[in-house]
């Protein structure tokens, strides 16, 4: 890797280790403030930001980037009005840092509290989704940890209008400045300088396709919240209400279909078929997905024969995978061997089989009788993620601020000694 690439990961993981420990110790008023005119400044410089997304689209016209690629990168009023709610909805929400996690008295005469601390210095490495500059450096500042940004090459311009303006809330409730950092460069070499940045970032949460989160776990020396893909199923079971079934999984699949919380496999019940006909397949088809399936589905015209990678494949696209199965039990099989742990939904009326749905699956968020599309942290009533994840450690599903804390334990005793 080139020396000065090194040097400029050593200079902003410097300011970026000062900041976090000024942080730590912010009051909740200052950080809240600093959201709020962050806020403000988003929606008073919006035309400039909406400017410089133009840039970034023409940007991504002349890369040939997919049309879900485009969707993800476009910025209009609408989407600056959600960046703008969300900045103020985590300033309102209530400071994770210091929170009494569990505490507790021992017989030795110890009083032993475990309290939530931040984690420090947090690397997001993201693509196309500018927003993630206003949700990461939000949910970081929240929770105390500063936060080193390195945006996709085709949000460069949004990322850096966006930034400026977090930058404007630190300064306005004097906060340091470095709280809140934007890699300078498009070089991909600083994505390798941040996965490799132990002595200045203490985890990594990369945002994008399954190539970039890929890159990073298999190359971050750091540690790393992520999921590699969203696979995301939805399971119409026998006891499925119809009018729900219908909404659900039209809204599961079409809504955006390039986020990671779109429905990417249907599974349905043959007697819920039996019962109901081809009507999810027909509301796919003529909403204008193009349906991969087999056997039985496939005399429903307009159905495409589905090739064996299909099932167990991130689309991203007006693309979904069906099957037909024998119940719940087939169905939590299918999930097993094809998920990806990120997302699945179950639609029945039976709480027995939501139970077992729930019991026997162990992806981070299931649902029932819901749209995968609420795989959100903003929807969780977190005011917005700094990512999914997937793993099995400290931070499952949307991560929020509440999940960008680690803790530490405070004891108190009385001059007590152990013998």
């Amino acid at each position: 890797m080139d020396g000065q690439f090194t040097d400029l990961m050593g200079e902003i993981g410097t300011k970026a280790k000062a900041a976090a420990l000024e942080l730590a110790c912010a009051s909740s008023e200052r950080k809240a403030a600093a959201l709020l005119s962050a806020a403000d400044a988003v929606w008073a410089r919006r035309r400039e930001i909406l400017d410089a997304n133009c840039l970034d689209l023409d940007y991504g016209t002349e890369k040939g980037l997919s049309a879900s690629m485009m969707d993800r990168l476009r910025l209009d009023e609408n989407r600056l009005r959600g960046i703008v709610d969300s900045l103020r909805s985590v300033a309102e929400q209530k400071d994770p840092v210091g929170r009494v996690l569990a505490e507790w008295d021992r017989p030795n005469g110890l009083h032993i509290q475990r309290v939530a601390t931040p984690i420090g210095v947090i690397g997001v490495i993201y693509e196309s989704r500018p927003n993630v500059t206003a949700d990461a450096g939000a949910l970081a500042l929240k929770s105390g940890n500063a936060v080193i940004l390195r945006g996709g090459s085709e949000s460069f311009h949004s990322s850096e209008a966006i930034h400026d303006c977090m930058v404007a809330g630190l300064r306005a409730a004097g906060l340091p400045e470095a709280a809140i950092q934007l890699i300078p460069t498009r070089d991909r070499e600083m994505v390798t300088a941040m996965l490799q940045a132990v002595a200045h970032i203490d985890v990594i949460v990369p945002r994008g396709g399954k190539g970039l989160v890929g890159l990073v776990q298999r190359e971050a020396r750091v540690p790393v919240f992520a999921h590699l893909e969203g696979i995301c199923h939805v399971y119409a079971d026998k006891d499925a209400d119809l009018e729900k079934a219908r909404a659900v999984v039209l809204n599961a699949k079409t809504r955006r279909t390039g986020i990671c919380g779109s429905a990417e496999c249907l599974l349905i019940d043959w007697r819920f078929y039996t019962q109901h006909g081809a009507v999810l397949i027909e509301d796919l088809l003529k909403a204008g997905v193009e349906v991969r399936t087999e056997g039985e589905l496939l005399k429903i015209p307009g159905t495409v024969k589905a090739a064996p990678e299909d099932f167990g494949r991130e689309f991203l696209d007006m693309i979904i995978a069906a099957k037909l199965v024998d119940g719940v039990d087939e169905a939590i099989a299918h999930i097993r061997k094809y998920g990806s742990q990120h997302t699945e939904a179950v639609l029945t009326e039976n709480d027995a089989v939501a139970e077992q749905f729930f019991r026997e699956l162990d992806s981070a968020i299931l649902l029932r009788n819901a749209s995968t599309q609420f795989a959100d942290g903003g929807e969780f009533g977190m005011g917005a993620e700094i990512g999914i994840a997937t793993g099995k450690l400290h931070a499952r599903g949307p991560v929020g601020a509440e999940q960008l804390c680690s803790f530490k334990y405070l004891v108190t005793g009385d001059g007590t000694i152990r013998t």
